[in-house]
């Protein structure tokens, strides 16, 4: 058998029975993008979305995910075949102009993504602590960096694991949460499948789920993270069929618990207001207070729990895209600390001017939203190209798929703002 880089040992011994790829390796990745689907823009959304609109928009939720499965397997295969993350491609592909174009409104997602973060995991540490809210920022500056620390040292299936971990943990407190608030609805969360935007600001909701679950930067990040897996390109495509299944398995549980995360975070949000008989809209701060009043601390601590674990680890896979980002379209990087600090920045402005936090982190998520369909449509114009993707490259029915997805989302995305002025 041809052995790729990787050990016996450290694999366990599990090993494929296709001759060229292992198993083991290519599995990871897509848990470590998932972090970035259930931040604390998810929950501050999605909790927010349930309160006031109830089930309506879980169809969203379901809709966005699949899109969000299908990117990120398609994130994936590129940068197994290629050996290249999208933004590389970018920068070998597009001239200097447009590289510095596409870096500056990646950027701008990476940016919206860290405040997003930052500002959540400062609320759990506020919640659990009773620390001020900019000192929780900083605390939650060095967590993440230190969480960097296992990847930058060469320790991948650590990061990746406690990712999976996190993973585990906000749903287990969501879901703990959910049994104990009860007012919950199987025909109303069945109704909730049925496309609908009716409802009072149901369009900007709408908006801050799919760009809080289709995540431009995971998209970004997922395609360098196949990378250096001890599979080279060459034997990938060799082996396409066993690569995509491979791929598609660690995209669809990873991604598929996110969607159900997600999901129950609606139906909590739903359940809490129901319980609270409507006074509660959506407030995070005033979530943890409703929970302790109402179902006792058990249910409150685990609120907190969840948050703080998904914006801490969210927050080291934001720097983590970051890096990619910029290193990608420009070609040079950044010191990782420098970067934590510019883009800790805004978060910590925000919070000592006191701007309203769960309001701003549902227009993080929109401001996300306008970044997807950058990230999409380039990723079809590559993977559809199969001088570069080789026998990976997207089937004529998947990139037709992709398009309408991007295409879709695009007209979202900038009907958003006509919306709102008129």
């Amino acid at each position: 058998m041809v052995r790729t880089a990787v050990s016996d040992r450290a694999l366990g011994g599990v090993s494929s029975p296709h001759r060229g790829v292992r198993i083991v390796p290519l599995l990871g990745p897509a848990f470590v993008a998932a972090i970035a689907y259930v931040d604390p823009g998810n929950v501050a959304t999605n909790l927010t979305a349930g309160a006031t609109l109830g089930y309506t928009l879980v169809w969203v939720v379901v809709a966005a995910s699949v899109v969000a499965i299908l990117v990120q397997f398609q994130a994936a295969k590129l940068g197994m075949a290629t050996g290249m993350s999208l933004p590389q491609l970018c920068r070998k592909r597009f001239g200097r102009l447009g590289n510095v174009l596409l870096w500056l409104q990646a950027e701008v997602v990476v940016l919206a993504t860290d405040l997003a973060e930052f500002v959540g995991a400062a609320i759990g540490l506020q919640l659990l602590f009773g620390m001020p809210v900019e000192v929780s920022a900083g605390v939650t500056a060095v967590i993440s960096l230190l969480l960097l620390e296992l990847r930058r040292h060469g320790r991948t299936r650590p990061f990746e694991l406690a990712s999976a971990a996190t993973l585990l943990v906000v749903g287990a407190g969501v879901g703990y949460d959910i049994v104990f608030v009860g007012h919950q609805s199987a025909s109303g969360l069945a109704a909730g499948m049925i496309p609908n935007l009716g409802g009072d600001g149901a369009l900007l909701l709408a908006m801050g789920i799919v760009g809080a679950t289709v995540m431009p930067h995971a998209v970004y990040l997922h395609s360098a993270l196949v990378q250096g897996r001890g599979i080279s390109a060459q034997t990938a495509t060799r082996q396409p069929g066993l690569v995509r299944r491979i791929l598609r398995l660690d995209c669809s549980l990873a991604l598929g618990l996110a969607t159900a995360i997600n999901v129950s975070l609606i139906a909590l949000g739903a359940g809490l207001a129901a319980a609270t008989g409507g006074a509660w809209t959506g407030d995070l701060l005033l979530a943890h207070g409703e929970l302790a009043t109402r179902i006792g601390g058990a249910a409150a601590l685990a609120f907190a729990i969840a948050l703080l674990s998904s914006g801490v680890s969210s927050a080291g896979i934001g720097t983590l895209a970051g890096d990619v980002v910029m290193q990608g379209f420009l070609g040079w990087r950044m010191p990782i600390h420098v970067r934590r600090i510019i883009t800790m920045a805004p978060a910590v402005l925000a919070l000592v001017i006191g701007v309203p936090l769960t309001g701003l982190l549902i227009l993080s998520q929109v401001i996300i939203s306008l970044g997807v369909p950058v990230a999409l449509f380039l990723l079809v114009h590559f993977c559809r190209d199969r001088r570069l993707m080789g026998s990976l490259a997207n089937a004529p029915l998947t990139t037709a798929i992709a398009a309408g997805a991007a295409a879709v989302i695009t007209f979202l995305a900038f009907s958003l703002p006509l919306t709102l002025l008129l």
